[in-house]
């Protein structure tokens, strides 16, 4: 018997207030299901139809378990897709799991899908307010999106998924005070089968997060939907089987068009989704960060310092992990920008002086296999980033332990 992974059903009620968003998904042969959940907070009383939007949702929660079962056919029994929506669904989990198909070594040529028998939902009509929803981390990328917005004076709602403690501190911060919090559950039989070895691995997070922000955007009508992906996503990491693999494929130019055109087309047209970002380079935006001290001593770029538990909420263990690519890219792009103080304010410690970090660094500068499969700068501005840090530590007199290599 073949492999197959199985989008059953999709469910929605509203309870309490909350938007609670249920899927089934079954894995064969071995007869396994999976019931993740989101939860949407707060929503407005208002009765319309999200099928379409909901069912969406679930097409884009495919990979997160898909990728447990490596099955060569994923079939649509939920809702109904024609031959161009396949195909772009196809085009987003090869380009979207890129790194985990080279990481397992599959070849994603024999991923096939089929469409179901359900009649397709509504697409929302045009009509929403010209407010913005700016999805919020308590990233670098994110506060500078939203306090340029904030400059303009433009209505602005903070879009949250699973908004852990280090995240709400920064809300708090920004001031602003309209929030739209999501709740994702993993279903914890996925964390199960990974501790029994079957296959886990990066899913294009980002993706999601654009379903989930055009189903907000509806339901809490906002026009636009700011996301802060910079100019750099755009660079891939390794290249295989003839393509190139990107660690940020979507965050990248790329998916944005092509989320774009299929959110007009299929779910709603009267979203404008769009990068704030787009144009800067990872260097221009640390500097554009330093305008802003307030979130020094709360902001966090780490992804490495966030895990899941095993009933599978998201938890922050450390604001910055000190280990990771991230963490020393984002530190090599600050240095030449802050004084000592400021750095210790957001890092506790000197990343350069981590002897454990050179890998790390060569990684980043080129000297590696390949770049980092983190959201890391291109070659180029790492080499600059790491050429202005050498500056400014010839200056002081004092070269710390990564500095002392040879200049770039």
């Amino acid at each position: 018997m073949s492999k197959k992974f199985i989008y059953k059903n999709y469910f929605y009620k509203i309870r309490k207030g909350n938007l609670e968003i249920s899927f089934i998904f079954k894995m064969e042969p071995e007869n396994i299901y999976f019931r993740p959940k989101i939860i949407i907070k707060n929503v407005p009383n208002a009765k319309i139809n999200l099928d379409n939007l909901v069912f969406h949702l679930g097409l884009m929660e495919i990979p997160t378990y898909w990728k447990a079962a490596i099955a060569p056919e994923i079939i649509i029994e939920a809702g109904c897709l024609n031959k161009e929506q396949i195909g772009w669904w196809r085009n987003l989990i090869i380009k979207g799991m890129g790194q985990f198909f080279y990481e397992n070594k599959i070849d994603w040529l024999k991923i096939v899908s089929k469409p179901g028998i359900v009649k397709p939902g509504i697409l929302w009509k045009p009509g929403l307010k010209n407010r913005y929803l700016a999805p919020f981390a308590g990233g670098r990328d994110s506060i500078v999106t939203l306090e340029s917005l904030k400059k303009k004076n433009k209505d602005i709602a903070l879009f949250t998924v699973n908004p852990v403690a280090k995240i709400q501190k920064a809300v708090k911060v920004s001031g602003v005070k309209k929030q739209i919090i999501v709740k994702r559950k993993i279903d914890k039989k996925l964390l199960e089968l990974n501790k029994k070895g079957y296959l886990n691995g990066h899913t294009p997070f980002t993706s999601l997060l654009s379903f989930i922000s055009v189903l907000c955007a509806v339901l809490f009508n906002y026009k636009n939907i700011a996301f802060s992906n910079e100019k750099s996503a755009n660079d891939g990491n390794v290249r295989y089987l003839g393509r190139i693999i990107n660690h940020q494929w979507a965050k990248s130019s790329e998916f944005e068009k092509m989320f774009r055109n299929y959110c007009k087309k299929y779910l709603a047209k009267d979203i404008n989704y769009f990068s704030y970002l787009r144009k800067y380079g990872e260097l221009e935006i640390s500097k554009m960060l330093t305008k802003y001290p307030k979130y020094f001593s709360v902001f966090s770029s780490c992804n490495a310092g966030m895990r899941m538990s095993s009933g599978g909420a998201l938890q922050a263990k450390k604001r910055w992990c000190g280990k990771c690519p991230k963490c020393l890219f984002v530190y090599m792009s600050l240095y030449p920008l802050l004084n000592k103080e400021d750095l210790l304010k957001i890092f506790s410690k000197d990343l350069f002086e981590n002897k454990k970090l050179l890998a790390v660094m060569k990684e980043l500068i080129g000297e590696g296999k390949h770049k980092p499969f983190e959201c890391v700068g291109t070659y180029k501005e790492s080499r600059k980033a790491f050429k202005l840090s050498f500056e400014k530590a010839k200056k002081s007199g004092e070269i710390p332990y990564l500095l002392k290599r040879e200049r770039p």
